[in-house]
């Protein structure tokens, strides 16, 4: 019998008790940002309820035929705290026994409960986004609109943003937990078999190492998203992106992305309030000489010239470094400014 060591047995107790945290917060979120709602409209999914602004998407769903959002929808939630109370009940019932295959065999239904129901996440945007009313006042012919299953997708003027909530975060933390107390036992074991008067230090670091991954996966943002050029749209001017040497993003504490075409949108929804400050995880810029490459705004150094013609008439390049900036500053004849310098010029 392949027995769990004592720290794996606390590992499988913490992630399952973790588990029952997901009852007090929200699963999921779908936030939609569009002209008309520059502060966004959002939608959180809770294990037995659906919260939020349902209300004003329902009304704006009207229009184009999509059918009203209600938790009837869903009846999933008349069982899922349950389902996750069963997940709880078994996880401690795995520490007790202190069964390594047992700890696998359950590693593998928590994946296939998390597969599960992100299919039946994605078959229901289907539905929602394809079975259109027929007499809708507005009408595209051959075009649908179901959310996107993780991550952002254009509907129409809006951009919908589909990410997991802390509730979500929680159960990929304690997924994370599971595994770690596996691997760390199967290691452990393989290494006293080959040496059996070694100490685990090792090993008892690695168990720390997972408790500390799965934190960080409870605080994971959204990293910086590369540029569609031609495609993609600025936040806050509408336009449409079209150079690599401009542009800057906007990234939220809950990873919602917003993208600008020249320094004078960014700086100027920043000083529009936009997005509040307290919401603001980082803001980013393109390297003038380099596509693609984000840079934090506040550290970045400038150079602002007539001759450097950016979409919105900013005129301002960013670069990485000072060094940079002296060079193309003497090819332009330009001035060099630091963030708050050119932040304090935007009208």
């Amino acid at each position: 019998m392949k027995k769990m060591s004592r720290i794996a047995r606390i590992l499988v107790v913490i992630a399952s008790l973790a588990l029952i945290a997901t009852i007090f917060f929200p699963i999921w979120n779908i936030d939609l940002v569009a002209p008309q709602y520059p502060e966004g409209l959002s939608m959180q999914i809770w294990l037995n309820k659906i919260t939020g602004q349902v209300d004003i998407i329902n009304g704006l769903n009207h229009y184009i035929g999509m059918k009203h959002i209600k938790a009837e929808m869903f009846p999933e939630f008349t069982y899922l705290v349950y389902v996750v109370g069963a997940f709880v009940v078994l996880g401690l019932l795995v520490a007790l026994i202190g069964n390594r295959n047992l700890l696998l065999a359950f590693i593998f239904l928590l994946i296939a409960g998390g597969v599960t129901a992100m299919y039946d996440f994605y078959q229901w945007g289907y539905d929602y986004g394809h079975n259109l009313d027929p007499t809708a006042a507005i009408q595209v012919p051959g075009l649908s609109y179901q959310p996107p299953l993780i991550g952002h997708k254009k509907l129409l003027n809006f951009d919908a943003f589909s990410y997991p909530a802390n509730g979500g975060w929680i159960i990929v933390a304690a997924g994370a937990l599971f595994i770690g107390a596996w691997i760390f036992d199967t290691m452990r074991n393989r290494r006293n078999q080959k040496n059996p008067n070694q100490s685990n230090k090792k090993y008892n670091h690695l168990a720390v190492t997972s408790i500390v991954i799965a934190t960080i996966f409870t605080s994971c943002k959204t990293g910086p998203e590369p540029f569609n050029y031609g495609k993609d749209g600025c936040h806050f001017c509408k336009m449409t992106i079209m150079s690599p040497q401009f542009g800057a993003e906007i990234i939220t504490k809950k990873g919602k992305i917003l993208k600008f075409d020249d320094m004078h949108c960014l700086i100027s929804a920043l000083k529009k309030g936009e997005v509040k400050q307290e919401d603001i995880a980082q803001n980013l810029v393109i390297n003038y000489q380099k596509e693609n490459d984000f840079i934090k705004a506040e550290s970045a150094t400038y150079v602002v010239s007539d001759q450097i013609h950016s979409p919105m008439n900013s005129n301002a390049a960013a670069l990485s470094n000072e060094k940079a900036a002296a060079e193309l500053q003497k090819t332009v004849n330009g001035h060099v400014m630091n963030w708050q310098s050119l932040y304090n010029q935007v009208q």
